[in-house]
C-alpha cells in the first residue's frame, strides 16, 4: 500500500564513522541527489574538507551527480543508474562499443552508428545505424526486429558514467563497498536505539529537525568512544604486562616469594 515517508540522508567520514552532515528530505530520488551536493558543499565551506571519493548505493548513480563529482575530481564509487538493459533477448546498449576518438558506436556486427550532434530532450544524443547496413545484417532479428535501423541514445555526460563503470572494477571500489556498512549501521542505530522508525514532528521541517538531532546524538556517542580510548603506546605499556602477569602467577604467590627471598638474604649468625 502507498504511504507517505521521509528520507534521512547522512554524509559520514568512513575512517572515523563521524556524521559530517545530515538532512531530512522527502522520499524522492531527485531530492536525494540534490541534497547530496548541498551537504558536500556545506561541509567544504564549514570544515574545508574535500573527499577523495564518495560511496553510495544505486539511488545516487544518476548521471547528474556523477558528472558533478567527476568535475570536482572526486572518484564516484557508486553503481551506475542504467536502465538500458533489454529483457526481450535483443542487444542492449552495453553490447555496443563506443569509440570516443571517432565519436561512433560499433554494433556487434561491426557496423558504425553515427550522430548528427543534435541534442534532444535537453541532454541526449542519438546514434543511428545505416538502414542499408541493417537490411543486410544477419543479426537484425536480435538487434532491431521492429524498426528499420538501430538507434542508441547517449547522454551528453555519459563520460561520467564511463568513469564510474571503470572505477567499479578496482580494489578501491570494493573497499568502499565494505566501508559503506558504517553508514548502514548508523541507520540501524537510528531505528533500534533511538526509536526513530516513526517521526514525532509533522512536516518536512520537523523531519529535518529530528534527523539533525538524531545525527548529533549519534556523533556524541561516537566521540565518547573515540575520546575514551587510551593512546596506543600507553595501552601497550599498561595492559600488556598486567595481562602476562595475571596469567603467570597470583598476587599471593608473589608475596610468598618475596618473603622467601628476604629470608634467604638474611645473614647467618656465627
Amino acid at each position: 500500500d502507498p504511504f507517505f515517508a521521509y528520507d534521512a540522508n547522512y554524509l559520514i567520514d568512513n575512517k572515523t564513522g563521524i556524521i559530517l552532515d545530515a538532512e531530512g528530505t522527502r522520499a524522492n530520488r531527485t531530492a536525494e541527489i540534490a541534497v547530496t551536493q548541498t551537504m558536500m558543499e556545506r561541509v567544504r565551506r564549514r570544515f574545508d574538507l574535500q573527499p577523495q571519493r564518495l560511496a553510495g548505493d544505486t539511488a545516487y548513480g544518476a548521471v547528474r551527480l556523477l558528472k558533478w563529482l567527476v568535475d570536482r575530481q572526486i572518484m564516484p564509487h557508486i553503481p551506475v543508474w542504467d536502465k538500458s538493459a533489454r529483457s526481450d533477448g535483443t542487444f542492449s546498449r552495453a553490447d555496443f562499443v563506443f569509440d570516443r576518438e571517432r565519436n561512433v558506436y560499433i554494433c556487434p556486427g561491426g557496423k558504425l552508428l553515427h550522430t548528427t550532434g543534435t541534442v534532444i530532450d535537453g541532454g541526449t544524443l542519438r546514434y543511428r545505424a545505416s538502414k542499408r547496413d541493417c537490411d543486410t545484417c544477419a543479426l537484425k532479428l536480435r538487434c532491431s526486429p521492429n524498426t528499420p535501423m538501430r538507434q542508441i541514445p547517449r547522454d551528453v555526460h555519459e563520460h561520467a558514467r564511463d568513469v564510474a563503470r571503470a572505477l567499479s572494477k578496482t580494489e578501491a571500489y570494493e573497499q568502499s563497498r565494505r566501508e559503506r556498512k558504517k553508514i548502514e549501521m548508523r541507520f540501524a542505530h537510528m531505528k533500534r536505539i533511538f526509536k526513530l522508525d516513526r517521526l514525532r514532528l509533522r512536516g518536512l521541517s520537523g523531519a529535518k529537525d529530528e534527523v539533525l538531532l538524531t545525527a548529533t546524538a549519534q556523533n556524541l556517542r561516537r566521540l565518547v568512544k573515540l575520546l575514551s580510548r587510551p593512546p596506543p603506546s600507553t595501552a601497550r605499556m599498561s595492559v600488556g604486562p598486567a595481562v602476562r602477569w595475571a596469567v603467570t602467577h597470583s598476587p599471593r604467590q608473589s608475596r610468598r616469594r618475596r618473603k622467601d627471598a628476604a629470608r634467604s638474604a638474611r645473614p647467618i649468625a656465627a
